[in-house]
């Protein structure tokens, strides 16, 4: 499977590049989330529904918890759109709100 990387989430990678502390700390995060990407695109299916979304009736809206970072993905036919990414401790339901009235 194709997996895509929405404009918004390498806007938040590029935020996440800049919060961590140290190249090392860094490069640490960003083959986790490589790695969790591969996973994606291997089984875009084994990511379960963020609880912030299941009673949205949104199935195709998957995560991936990826060291201390949170992928949010949304699994179509033949392609994986990642929509965020974001740190495990953020406020998700915040953060999708924030996304929500930003695009309208």
């Amino acid at each position: 499977m194709k997996v895509v990387f929405l404009r918004s989430a390498e806007a938040d990678l590029k935020d996440l590049r800049r919060y961590n502390f140290s190249t090392e700390t860094w490069a640490a995060s960003y083959e986790k989330i490589k790695q969790s990407v591969a996973m994606i695109q291997a089984h875009p299916l084994a990511g379960r529904i963020p609880e912030e979304l299941e009673n949205l009736n949104a199935a195709q809206y998957r995560q991936v918890i990826s060291g201390m970072n949170r992928i949010i993905y949304e699994a179509r036919v033949d392609v994986a759109y990642n929509h965020l990414v974001c740190d495990t401790r953020r406020d998700l339901k915040g953060l999708l709100m924030r996304r929500m009235v930003g695009a309208v």
